[in-house]
């Protein structure tokens, strides 16, 4: 049985298949519709010695059929209205301050409900670069995390701003809520980040991982938590969260690297809260801050109350 799988795939037709309808033949060969497969054949992706065919040619032993299966065209993405802020946008770029339980971009079973789709109903277009399921996206941010984005809107933005993502020049500020009462006032961790040798979904740091570098700077001190600043110097994925949990002190309410709902938390407490570049045209220094929502200054006001007591 020759693969389902996308790609260019050769059949020597057998001596019992002699007189049968191509059409026919390579449906029961390939476990596909007839229709697909007539498609496949009016589209030109199938060959008997080199040369295009009918639906209708009888095949004979020894022909030589090549079955050409694209890969599947992208699924069409559908602009949505969400609750996403755009705080500035030009020709270029747009800064958006993303909510905490939006997905950047779409993925497997998932094509709807993300900024991605957010962005398409608001800005009038989006670069390509990053392919059909990442149109503008320049970086990231977790799923559970909010705050500061900035998206390309042609191809030329693009290369320029991942260039400075690429080269550190561009600077993103975190404020996260650490579980515990660090002994330190600033700390800087370098330690290499890649998948979890066990977790598959999860990074951990290990030995074989991506050179990663985060600056922690405390702002506040509570009873069994620590308010601090963190400054990325790479950004690799669950940056923040990773060497959190390396130091021994955790964000609070990360489901993954902490534990889930400490504090009333239905989030991580982790909120990209400056981003800091220069204009992919003009060279201008932008510098954009956002506040900590509100559910998140809801949870500091209560360690403070109880600081007073």
């Amino acid at each position: 049985m020759a693969t389902l799988l996308e790609g260019l795939h050769r059949i020597t037709v057998e001596p019992e298949a002699q007189g049968i309808r191509l059409d026919v033949y390579l449906a029961r060969r390939l476990s596909f519709s007839r229709s697909r497969i007539q498609q496949l054949i009016e589209a030109g992706e199938v060959r008997i010695q080199g040369r295009a065919v009918r639906p209708s040619y009888r095949v004979r032993a020894g022909d030589e059929v090549e079955v050409r299966i694209p890969p599947p065209e992208p699924p069409a993405l559908v602009p949505e209205s969400l609750p996403v802020r755009i705080l500035y946008e030009d020709e270029d770029l747009a800064v958006v301050d993303k909510p905490a339980g939006i997905a950047v971009h779409p993925g497997a079973g998932r094509l709807r409900g993300t900024l991605v789709n957010a962005l398409l109903a608001r800005l009038d277009r989006l670069s390509g670069v990053g392919g059909p399921l990442r149109p503008g996206i320049v970086h990231r941010l977790d799923k559970g995390t909010s705050g500061l984005l900035v998206v390309a809107k042609n191809d030329a933005a693009h290369a320029a701003l991942a260039s400075q993502f690429a080269r550190r020049t561009a600077r993103r500020t975190y404020l996260a809520l650490l579980r515990g009462e660090v002994p330190w006032e600033e700390k800087t961790v370098s330690a290499p980040i890649g998948r979890h040798p066990v977790r598959r979904k999860e990074m951990a740091v290990v030995p074989t991982g991506r050179p990663a570098t985060t600056h922690f700077q405390v702002l506040e001190r509570f009873h069994g938590y620590t308010l601090v600043a963190c400054r990325l110097q790479t950004g690799r994925t669950h940056q923040v969260r990773v060497h959190a949990k390396h130091m021994g002190y955790p964000v609070a309410g990360d489901p993954v690297y902490g534990s889930r709902g400490e504090l009333g938390l239905g989030r991580q407490f982790l909120h990209a809260s400056e981003l800091v570049l220069a204009h992919p045209r003009t060279g201008e220094r932008l510098v954009f801050t956002s506040e900590l929502p509100e559910e998140l200054q809801e949870v500091l006001r209560a360690l403070r109350g109880k600081m007073r007591k």
